[in-house]
C-alpha cells in the first residue's frame, strides 16, 4: 500500500527544496540540497556525477528527506514533511529528470543546457517507508494511530506509577499564540524530570 496521499504528493511536487541525508562510511550524516519529484510512487532526484551521496546510498540505502512545504498550523508552526526511506541508484536519465525538475521548480521557461551536452548521470530513487513532519499528513497519521489503538485517556503531560514522568513548559504568557520573533519579552523556561529507567 502506497503511503502517498494527495497532500504528500502535492508537497513533494510543489517545488520545495529537499534536504537529503545519507550516511557516510563512519556513520556520520551527509546532507545535500536536492530538487525532487515523483516517479512510480518513488521520490526521485538526479545527479550528473558520482557525488558523496551517490556513493553513500550504494553502500547504505537508508536515507531521510525533509522539506518545508509552506503553510502553518493554528499555533503558527510551519508545515514540513519528512520522508524516511530506502534508496537505490540507477544509471542514466539524469539530464532528462533535471530538465523536468528545473521546469517544475522554476517555471516552463527556465533555461536548461542542451541534454546532449550532459553526461547520463544517476538517479536516486527512494521507496517511502515512513512519513513524518508537521502538516495534514501528520494529523491524518495521528488519527489513524489513535483509531488503531482504540479509546484511551487523554494525556495532560503527567503520568503516575513506576514509569512516572513530568514535563512542564513555563512561559511568560499562559498562551503566547503564534510564533512572533518580535515578542522577545517571552521567556520560555523548560523544566523536565525523566527517570533514567525510561530512556
Amino acid at each position: 500500500m502506497s503511503l502517498l496521499t494527495d497532500d504528500i504528493r502535492e508537497a513533494i511536487e510543489g517545488g520545495h527544496l529537499g534536504h537529503l541525508v545519507t550516511l557516510n562510511p563512519d556513520g556520520s550524516p551527509q546532507l545535500s540540497a536536492v530538487l525532487v519529484g515523483l516517479e512510480n510512487d518513488e521520490v526521485v532526484a538526479a545527479h550528473l556525477g558520482v557525488h558523496q551521496k551517490v556513493r553513500n546510498i550504494r553502500r547504505d540505502p537508508r536515507v531521510v528527506l525533509s522539506m518545508q512545504t509552506g503553510g502553518m498550523d493554528e499555533r503558527g508552526f510551519a508545515h514540513y514533511l519528512v520522508v524516511y526511506g530506502t534508496a537505490r541508484i540507477t544509471e542514466g536519465g539524469a539530464p532528462e529528470l533535471l530538465e523536468r525538475l528545473t521546469h517544475q521548480y522554476y517555471g516552463p521557461d527556465a533555461p536548461f543546457p542542451p541534454i546532449e551536452t550532459l553526461p547520463p548521470g544517476y538517479i536516486t530513487r527512494i521507496r517511502i517507508d515512513r512519513i513524518g513532519g508537521a502538516g495534514p499528513w501528520a494529523s491524518k497519521r495521528r488519527a489513524a494511530d489513535d483509531a488503531s489503538r482504540g479509546p484511551r485517556k487523554a494525556l495532560d503531560g503527567r503520568r503516575s506509577g513506576s514509569n512516572a514522568w513530568t514535563l512542564e513548559w513555563r512561559c511568560g504568557e499562559s498562551n503566547p499564540g503564534p510564533l512572533n520573533p518580535s515578542r522577545r519579552h517571552l521567556r520560555a523556561q523548560p523544566s523536565a524530570s525523566i527517570r533514567s529507567s525510561e530512556l
